[in-house]
């Protein structure tokens, strides 16, 4: 979904930072609550000043993915055979064109002798063809004939080569071998190029013939570990907020921290689910860092819009008339108060942008609820009063903003 403007920081501060201050809310609101209608539990609102600062915001869309690794080959022989040894195993580092398996070239060996020898007498015949060349068109038409058989036969001498060479199965990445789906003395059969081929086995039929078995599992799969991406799906309310380029924050319990990455692909084909449509976004991770697996779900926010040195306060420090104007109290250096009209603009969490009004670095009033100030009863039969937090009489919130944290009306014990 479209995020609201944030401000950018750690994530990690940002969930320590709520979960410590949701604690410390809950214990002073407890105190609040149990504290009775003594005077010593009544406490006034307390102030602080902060200063206006600058802040960068961001709008983003959010979603879920899952991280794989950038390369990725189901890796088979392309030539049948009997397999004659297997050089590696699942777990294994290798290189770009290791070894990884062989099978026999006893076939392969003879599909070569027969190929030559096909081609020697395409070639005798052409030379035959040539000598007997009278001029007239009947001779030409021999000779380009016997010119195209030879042509043939070197393709095909040049196709049981390139199978000899297939005989020996290597890697085209360098990478991690994940799954290894052959053994010595296992028969393959023939594929179409890496990642088609497939392995057979020979299995006893009825009547005591030989049948053979044959599956699609590949017989190597390695896996890059210097590249990873992130497979996403963007709804179709929020794709065209995504653009290729755009910066990506990804989030996991199972990451140590934040992985940045940019938005690699946005597909232009839909998937529909219980009638909602939604698009393939793939996105690049940044780098290599430590700590990624094959598989992990992740929470994936794509910044499309960002804004730099944006002038903000807290929201609790703006205050809104019932005419739409919004005020702050600035403090001058003299400690001085003087109400300030400003104009604000987004909000983003705890903080909402000034426009105009105020300068970085000027400092404002910020009224903090701690105590039992505006409680008028109490006991436990539902007299009336503010729980901490509570706005003061009259307040509302400023444009943009989503209300006054923490606000509670009523009392008493539930």
């Amino acid at each position: 979904m479209v995020g609201v403007w944030r401000r950018s920081r750690p994530r990690t501060r940002v969930v320590a930072g709520v979960v410590a201050l949701a604690a410390v809310g809950a214990l002073v609101w407890w105190l609040w609550w149990r504290g009775g209608t003594d005077a010593s539990a009544q406490e006034a609102p307390a102030t602080r000043t902060v200063a206006a600062s600058l802040s960068t915001l961001e709008k983003t869309v959010t979603t879920t993915g899952t991280l794989t690794p950038a390369v990725h080959e189901d890796v088979s022989f392309t030539v049948a055979g009997t397999v004659t040894a297997v050089g590696v195993a699942a777990g294994d580092t290798v290189t770009a064109g290791q070894t990884l398996a062989t099978v026999d070239t006893l076939r392969l060996d003879a599909a070569v002798l027969q190929a030559r020898a096909t081609l020697a007498a395409a070639q005798a015949d052409l030379d035959a063809a040539q000598d007997a060349d009278d001029g007239t068109d009947a001779a030409q038409a021999a000779v380009d004939a016997a010119a195209a058989q030879v042509a043939v036969a070197q393709a095909d001498v040049d196709a049981a080569v390139a199978d000899v060479s297939a005989a020996t199965l290597v890697s085209p990445v360098a990478g991690v071998v994940t799954s290894v789906g052959v053994a010595v003395g296992d028969s393959v059969g023939s594929g179409s190029g890496s990642g088609t081929g497939s392995a057979s086995s020979s299995t006893a039929a009825p009547g005591g013939t030989s049948g053979t078995s044959t599956t699609s599992t590949a017989a190597f799969t390695v896996v890059g570990t210097d590249g990873w991406q992130v497979d996403a799906t963007v709804g179709e309310a929020d794709v065209a907020h995504v653009d290729v380029g755009d910066q990506v924050e990804i989030t996991s319990d199972d990451l140590d921290g934040t992985v940045f990455g940019t938005v690699a692909e946005v597909g232009l084909v839909s998937t529909s689910t219980s009638g909602t449509a939604a698009y393939p976004v793939t996105v690049a991770v940044t780098g290599a860092p430590a700590g990624l697996h094959d598989g992990v779900q992740v929470d994936v926010a794509i910044v499309y819009e960002r804004r730099t040195d944006v002038l903000t306060v807290p929201s609790a420090a703006v205050a809104t008339a019932d005419d739409g104007t919004t005020t702050v109290t600035r403090v001058a250096a003299d400690g001085t108060q003087e109400d300030v009209t400003v104009e604000v603009g987004e909000a983003s969490g705890d903080v909402v942008e000034v426009v105009s009004g105020l300068a970085e670095g000027d400092e404002v009033v910020v009224t903090v609820f701690t105590g039992r100030a505006g409680q008028t009863g109490g006991g436990t039969d539902g007299g009336q009063g503010q729980a901490p937090g509570a706005p003061p009489e009259g307040w509302t919130p400023p444009d943009g903003g989503a209300g006054f944290p923490g606000g509670r009306t009523g009392g008493g014990d539930d």
